[in-house]
């Protein structure tokens, strides 16, 4: 690309740069040249500053580094582009994304400076399997689910997140999709708001795709939820505060979280190797009573550790329990341990990128309180159980990772049952 091609481009976008009369700082660019006034504007406004502090070499051949540190100083004249320049700035960094990265330049940010609408998404293909488990429909099967996302940059302090999933559609033994439609129906699983107070303070409203009860393994419901968050974290602590409901898994009168309300607040602290410990609350609005029927949580106290070792190894520790009155099915105020050990890390952006875990889990009677999981495992499967489990997540290619799990020595914990058979997962995940 011409140098002269690229001062055009910026040109059209830098409208910060207004100084006409400037004076020209290139001995190579007449003043009846057809450049001469965005040159001299360019110049005067920082973006250009070309070769030897005094030639401008309008024909000569720039390297993609030397476009890209254009793009970058343009971006700082941004504010009072309009919105066929910021489509522009867009493209171009797009095209020099590597280069922007390499500058220290985040293309987040660049985006972020110009106002766009970015679309993301991932796409995930799972086949799940259970052992001679006759009596669940999800014994064995294939299911693909696609998500899509729009983030948009309003201003400095807020930003708008829109997002839906076509849930998880069901392969027939054909390869053809389940003729059940009625459970895969395109559905909004996002839709907030987000307002920076500050730099540390934010208020989060709308619906959340993810909702995990405390930053650990997530066991307890991991799906949407329609909630009012304030959150301050300084990158050394973090206090969290919210009110919402759940939006997914089965009617609360029937035992479910559908419907159900909650407050909760979390606070955790952070240290400089990436570890982290918190502590969190849920006080649920309960459904039902206490006898079996409906929703049978009052509230949830959980806390968490996650530890780095080193560079390649982190040990997370989990706890919960559940304040709720005992029943045939369920004990009286149940609990969960949970410890799982990584090695490595596996990245989406990072081509090569694996790790190796094993997990352990013992959940009470009870203690898994309905509705989905943010766990591998089958959420028919998590509650009066001792397991164990293991896995393995690489990354092949950039944004694709291959991920295969499987649980083993799982053993009912609390009476007669016979135990849960052992289940495996494969999956792929493709993010763009």
């Amino acid at each position: 690309m011409k140098s002269k091609v690229v001062a055009a481009l910026v040109a059209t976008m830098a409208v910060g740069a207004t100084c006409a009369f400037a004076a020209n700082p290139f001995v190579d660019v007449p003043s009846d040249s057809w450049a001469y006034k965005s040159v001299v504007e360019l110049a005067d406004a920082g973006i250009i500053q070309g070769v030897d502090g005094q030639y401008f070499q309008g024909q000569r051949n720039i390297t993609r580094y030397e476009a890209a540190e254009m793009v970058a100083k343009a971006m700082a004249h941004m504010d009072k582009a309009s919105v066929e320049q910021r489509a522009l700035i867009n493209k171009l960094a797009d095209e020099y994304a590597d280069e922007l990265n390499n500058l220290g330049v985040r293309v987040s940010n660049l985006e972020n400076r110009v106002g766009n609408v970015k679309l993301t998404g991932d796409a995930r293909i799972r086949y799940r399997y259970q052992n001679d488990n006759s009596t669940k429909e999800n014994d064995k099967s294939w299911d693909y689910r696609v998500r899509l996302r729009a983030n948009a940059y309003v201003n400095d302090k807020t930003t708008v997140t829109f997002g839906i999933s076509s849930n998880n559609h069901n392969f027939g033994s054909n390869g053809a999709s389940s003729a059940n439609e009625d459970d895969n129906d395109i559905y909004t699983d996002m839709a907030k708001v987000d307002y920076n107070f500050t730099k540390n303070l934010n208020l989060s409203v709308g619906r959340d795709s993810l909702y995990v009860m405390g930053n650990a393994y997530g066991y307890n419901y991991g799906d949407v939820f329609d909630r009012a968050q304030l959150k301050y974290n300084n990158g050394k602590i973090a206090a969290t505060a919210g009110y919402g409901k759940f939006k997914e898994g089965d009617d609360a009168a029937a035992g479910g979280l559908l419907g159900v309300k909650t407050g909760y607040g979390e606070l955790e602290g952070f240290f400089s190797n990436g570890s982290a410990v918190g502590v969190y609350y849920n006080d649920f609005t309960r459904a039902g009573d206490a006898s079996g029927y409906g929703f049978r949580a009052d509230d949830l106290w959980g806390a968490y550790t996650s530890i780095n070792l080193g560079s390649k190894f982190n040990v997370l520790a989990n706890y919960e329990k559940i304040n709720a009155d005992k029943t045939a099915e369920f004990k009286a105020d149940p609990e969960v341990w949970i410890g799982k050990l990584t090695y490595g890390k596996a990245a989406m952006a990072t081509p090569k990128s694996w790790d190796l875990w094993v997990e352990y889990l013992d959940a009470e009677a009870g203690a898994f309180i309905g509705g989905s999981t943010n766990s591998w495992r089958f959420a028919d499967d998590m509650d009066n159980i001792k397991s164990w489990g293991a896995g393995v997540d690489y990354t092949f290619a950039k944004n694709a990772m291959f991920s295969v799990m499987s649980s083993f020595g799982t053993e009912t914990k609390d009476g007669n049952a016979k135990d849960p058979e052992e289940q495996t997962r494969a999956q792929f995940v493709f993010a763009f």
